[in-house]
């Protein structure tokens, strides 16, 4: 029988953050700009060039929680390098857009793609609302900036949530309409919110949680958050199904979205406690466990359809991250024995399959079996979901042992 750790223990909490930066840093910071996002297994960098937005801040925010959480000077410096680069080379002054991707070689970009995605923008309000929660006070303005260019070129105050894409000069915006970046720019306010204390980010968080899902989810036949909508914000059920080329519109309901938006509105029922958000982060979570797990190998399965059929049946790492976290929040929020049985199992899944315990981090990717699905990681994924999982159940900590 394998001998776990103390999931439940600060002390190996601080530890499996502290090993999964260790395989970032410093060999991911690139001393004329921003971060290497490309990455084997073992470490080693297999592009030097290409630059994602998404990237590019979740990289400020693993240096800023790990400063948070050590008081590193460097992982500091590495958060200002970061916040430098974004501005530099992401930020457009002209249109006061960010560049979505490009190829950085010799302190040049190349390769341009500056389209105007939301789910980007609210990752820099994240990555602002990070650096200011860090220390570095700089953010403060650009943070003010990103979230007006937001409210001016995207929101949509008939639905209350945001548009998904614009044309680089914001001429055009893209007819479809989806959750993701509405769920991780309700992640951005609520840390705008505890970086600042302005209750506006509050508010703005509260309604497209609800708008999503409660409102949205109520029109997909399961009840639970679905991806895609027309621009009328009408269910779109079809949207690339069976078309797996844009990673970030998956067709189905993504059993990870479901425990994410559980853990998103228990983190928002702590600063505004309101008997909805732990009514349905309790049936999201549920459904979801109920839906995906696999009895056989163990581990969540990636998404199922409307008629509750497993669709993709992958394993992926980030799943499991905010599951965990969303574990953590039910078990500290209800009480209820269920849910740090299922904190403790998910972590023993994670730490026999996803764990790296040669090099740090988790692996990026699982099949049905368990087995290794890729030989890389990165783009967009740093170790983001499980460094961030760990550094928010920190924060429950003392409330999560029974």
């Amino acid at each position: 029988m394998t001998d776990f750790p103390d999931f439940r223990s600060r002390t190996f909490l601080l530890d499996h953050i502290d090993k999964a930066m260790g395989f970032y840093h410093p060999v991911a910071l690139d001393p004329s700009g921003g971060f290497y996002n490309v990455f084997s297994n073992d470490g080693a960098v297999l592009d030097a060039r290409t630059r994602s937005l998404v990237s590019s801040c979740r990289f400020l925010f693993i240096h800023a929680n790990a400063y948070r959480l050590f008081g590193r000077t460097e992982n500091r410096d590495a958060a200002r390098h970061g916040l430098q680069f974004l501005l530099e080379q992401h930020r457009i002054p002209q249109t006061l857009g960010y560049r979505w991707q490009f190829d950085f070689e010799q302190g040049k970009r190349s390769k341009e793609d500056s389209r105007n995605i939301t789910y980007g923008f609210s990752f820099v309000v994240l990555a602002f609302a990070s650096a200011l929660k860090a220390g570095l006070p700089e953010a403060a303005g650009w943070l003010d900036e990103v979230v007006e260019v937001m409210e001016h070129r995207i929101y949509e105050p008939e639905a209350g949530l945001y548009a998904d894409e614009a044309s680089a000069d914001w001429a055009i915006t893209r007819a479809y309409r989806g959750q993701n970046a509405n769920m991780h720019a309700c992640e951005a306010m609520l840390a705008a919110y505890e970086a600042t204390g302005k209750t506006w980010y509050l508010d703005r968080a509260d309604d497209i949680a609800h708008a999503i899902s409660v409102r949205q989810a109520s029109l997909a036949p399961l009840d639970q958050v679905w991806e895609h909508f027309k621009p009328d914000w009408s269910l779109d059920a079809d949207y690339n199904f069976n078309d797996n080329a844009d990673g970030y519109r998956p067709w189905g309901y993504l059993a990870g979205h479901q425990t994410e938006w559980s853990k998103l509105l228990l983190m928002l029922d702590r600063h505004r406690p309101t008997d909805w958000h732990v009514e349905r982060a309790r049936s999201l979570f549920d459904r979801t466990l109920a839906a995906v797990w696999d009895e056989e190998h163990g581990g969540m399965l990636y998404s199922y359809g409307h008629d509750g059929r497993i669709y993709d049946d992958s394993k992926q790492q980030w799943v499991h991250a905010e599951t965990i976290a969303a574990a953590a929040h039910l078990a500290a929020k209800t009480g209820d024995q269920c849910y740090w049985n299922w904190y403790d199992r998910l972590w023993r899944f994670i730490w026999q399959n996803f764990a790296d315990h040669t090099h740090g981090g988790w692996y990026r990717a699982l099949k049905a079996d368990n087995t290794l699905a890729t030989a890389e990681r990165g783009i967009p994924e740093p170790d983001y979901h499980n460094m961030g999982a760990c550094a928010e159940i920190l924060t429950l900590i003392d409330d999560i042992r029974p």
